[in-house]
């Protein structure tokens, strides 16, 4: 459904923000999946921000799917002509509602606030629609992490591996130590993330953005491709018979635990090495995926704004923006997260070693040009592609001795579906 689009005048919008007041309570209704215990506090952050510039905050909180329960609401709330403010969406699915018209323009406060200089190119550009930016982004999650329990590697005798060709050997002493060399989660979407992860660390950042995001059918049946499959294969060796259906925080306690010794899992593993009073460098260690240093996969969670009726409303959504990418917003909700800060000139002294060094790592890899979107975090390509693609990657992981060639071919198929 296409609604009238509404530009603010830069000066007036400047005051409003200068002087973090409305006219009234206005209703900013936000719909979100941030439910779980850190989520929740860091949401009710922005909330408390938002009622300090005389705004109320509407929740509207949807849990469960990841994400799929509130989507499917979001759009019964856009056909019927009553879209929220605000919701939680991320990656392609946001140009795909700039598509049906319905996006409000964050121009206006993205102009005051130098988002073009706050923010990598590679990230504001996700945040936009036809060069206009309609969404703001919360944080900056890594995917291609490699979670390892040093007093395992120390047991077995072996060293933390740096590419995939030095990781059979490594997992080989583990295995012969008594211990599982890699927790995993048998679920698709884990399945797809230590895939990507492997990609990335065969092929490079180049090969990675040229297959798994502009879906480049010579990339794709190439043998680089190839060998990312035979490694991803060779890892099925790895993993204990109880992977099955595990769930990653599952996986993830394995490792804290001293049962395996590695994870392959994005920074919000973090959170449960927290939880368990674990000290990073001390009783855990953070280190990029093998063959992946320099490079660094992107999740990222955005609020997008859709266009309003009411003027106030519509002021909102502009003082919720700045609100979003306001320093202190940025460091509460990514300390209860796992999460970075999306902003690139934020102090990270209060944030753990891992988050030190991603926040480095993100910024050296979008200086250059190693900064890719995770394509199993729905950050890469349109969702039915994605679903398709890890379909067949999924199948392969888990049918022993499948042929690599027909693997590859699947592959290159899923990637033309729309």
């Amino acid at each position: 459904m296409k609604f009238k689009m509404r530009a603010l005048r830069v000066a007036v919008l400047g005051c409003l923000l200068m002087s973090g007041a409305a006219a009234s309570a206005t209703d900013i209704e936000v719909l979100h999946w941030w439910t779980s215990g850190g989520e929740a506090k860091a949401a009710a952050q922005l909330k408390s921000i938002m009622e300090s510039k005389g705004y109320t905050w509407k929740d509207f909180a949807v849990a469960g799917g990841g994400g799929e329960n509130a989507m499917t609401v979001l759009k019964t709330r856009v056909v019927s002509g009553d879209p929220p403010a605000a919701a939680q969406i991320k990656g392609p699915s946001i140009q795909e509602w700039g598509q049906e018209g319905v996006l409000a323009n964050l121009d206006p406060v993205a102009k005051i606030e130098k988002w073009d200089h706050m923010l990598p190119a590679a990230v504001a550009n996700v945040m936009k629609f036809d060069h206009h930016y309609v969404a703001v982004p919360v944080n900056v999650h890594r995917v291609n992490w490699l979670w390892v329990n040093p007093a395992v590697f120390q047991a077995a005798g072996a060293t933390v591996p740096k590419t995939w060709d030095e990781f059979p050997a490594a997992a080989e002493k583990i295995r012969a130590a008594g211990y599982i060399p890699l927790a995993h989660g048998g679920q698709p979407w884990q399945d797809f993330t230590v895939f990507e992860s492997v990609v990335l660390g065969v092929g490079g950042a180049d090969f990675y953005r040229q297959a798994l995001v502009d879906l480049d059918q010579d990339a794709l049946r190439s043998d680089t491709m190839k060998r990312a499959f035979e490694v991803f294969g060779a890892l099925r060796a790895d993993i204990d018979p109880d992977a099955p259906n595990r769930d990653w925080n599952q996986a993830t306690t394995m490792v804290i635990n001293g049962k395996a010794a590695m994870q392959l899992m994005g920074d919000w593993a973090k959170g449960e090495f927290t939880q368990a009073g674990k000290v990073p460098g001390k009783d855990y260690e953070c280190v990029a995926a093998p063959g992946s240093q320099g490079a660094f996969t992107f999740n990222v969670d955005s609020l997008v704004m859709f266009q309003q009726d009411a003027d106030d409303v519509a002021k909102g959504q502009q003082v919720l923006a700045s609100a979003v990418l306001s320093p202190a917003f940025q460091k509460v909700f990514n300390l209860a997260k796992g999460s970075i800060p999306v902003r690139t000139d934020m102090d990270m002294a209060s944030f753990d070693a891992c988050a030190r060094k991603s926040a480095q790592d993100f910024q050296a890899a979008a200086q250059s040009g190693s900064l890719v979107p995770s394509i199993a975090h729905q950050m890469a390509v349109p969702a039915a592609t994605a679903g398709a693609m890890q379909d067949v990657v999924t199948q392969f992981f888990n049918t022993p001795d499948a042929p690599v060639e027909r693997a590859l071919a699947q592959l290159a198929q899923a990637a033309q579906v729309q």
